[in-house]
């Protein structure tokens, strides 16, 4: 594990998709956005989706994204797998495969060595061989901040697309990666503790699950990231029309996580989901386990709407009551 005498989580704010404007800023400031409908834009900026996606013909489409965030750990070789490994899950989240992808960066060349730099590059693109993607260049800007991500493109079958407004009631809700790692993070940022579980989740791809989600005949899909499982819970439901019914006690979570949660490590991020989502919700658990709930993750795993072998169940899709989301 490539780590620097500089720990990289102090040189910014934020860490990871804990980083990520607000959901509800976010929302206010594209609405307007939205252009002229087009038969051939299968996915836009209307539900929030992971990626946009593109038909070239009635067999493919094109599927682009783009993400980067500040260090979520001290190791350089490891935020670089994180990073990528996150960025190539949105096109997983859409049932895609990631063909091509172009790294983004910004780097405090003052402060940090290129050779730091090239630890990062090189973490991102063995994540993006073990995806079958080709690396080809990128953009780079001298910046305060160490940021570092990739623009990914990718092609889905448009017959087979996952995406944010197709889930239907009597369905189950699948997860495919446990929670936590926010709340790990942030003890780690804070106290320099490693927690090797939580990186290599973060590093894992979401190709096997998108794989299996797609052959199930699954239609709705998201992947957990910075909003938390309520809030991309939250934007899958209300595009769909329906209400989500989350068992709590069959969310998976990764070792420690409930200890951080004690002991206070928080993002201000994962209060922003919580308090996003909180109009809209209706809960029988208490305080702390919904902030596990709304709790930023970096590279988390899929959320989908139907069984994918393997992954436990974690709630149902009924339809619409006062409620997007029911906890209990």
């Amino acid at each position: 594990m490539t780590t620097t005498a500089v720990r990289l989580t102090q040189l910014a704010k934020g860490g990871g998709c804990a980083c990520k404007i607000p959901p509800g800023e976010l929302e206010d400031v594209v609405r307007g956005l939205v252009g002229p409908a087009s038969p051939d834009l299968l996915v836009g900026l209307d539900d929030g989706d992971d990626a946009a996606v593109v038909r070239i013909d009635d067999r493919t489409a094109v599927v682009a994204t783009a993400d980067f965030f500040t260090p979520v750990v001290d190791s350089a070789y490891d935020w670089g797998r994180i990073a990528a490994a996150n960025a190539l899950s949105d096109v997983y989240a859409m049932g895609g495969r990631p063909i091509v992808a172009v790294n983004l960066v910004g780097w405090p060349r003052e402060l940090l060595g290129m050779e730091l730099l090239g630890e990062v590059l090189r973490g991102g693109t063995d994540v993006a061989r073990l995806a079958g993607c080709h690396v080809a260049g990128g953009h780079s800007i001298d910046d305060p901040e160490p940021k570092y991500g990739m623009a990914v493109t990718g092609l889905v079958d448009p017959q087979r697309l996952l995406r944010n407004d197709a889930a239907q009631a009597g369905l189950p809700l699948s997860l495919t990666k446990p929670l936590g790692v926010g709340v790990l993070n942030n003890r780690h940022k804070a106290t320099g503790e490693v927690f090797a579980h939580a990186v290599e989740s973060m590093a894992g791809l979401n190709r096997a699950a998108s794989e299996a989600a797609v052959a199930a005949g699954a239609r709705a899909a998201t992947d957990v990231t910075g909003f938390g499982l309520l809030g991309h819970l939250y934007k899958m439901m209300r595009a769909s029309g329906v209400t989500a019914v989350v068992d709590s006690a069959a969310v998976p979570y990764l070792d420690g996580a409930r200890e951080a949660l004690r002991d206070g490590y928080v993002s201000g991020g994962t209060r922003r989901n919580l308090d996003w989502v909180r109009a809209h919700l209706s809960s029988a658990v208490d305080e702390d386990e919904l902030l596990l709930l709304a709790d930023a993750q970096t590279s988390g795993g899929l959320l989908v709407v139907g069984e994918v072998p393997g992954a436990p169940v974690v709630g149902e899709v009924v339809a619409r009551r006062d409620a997007v989301i029911e906890v209990r």
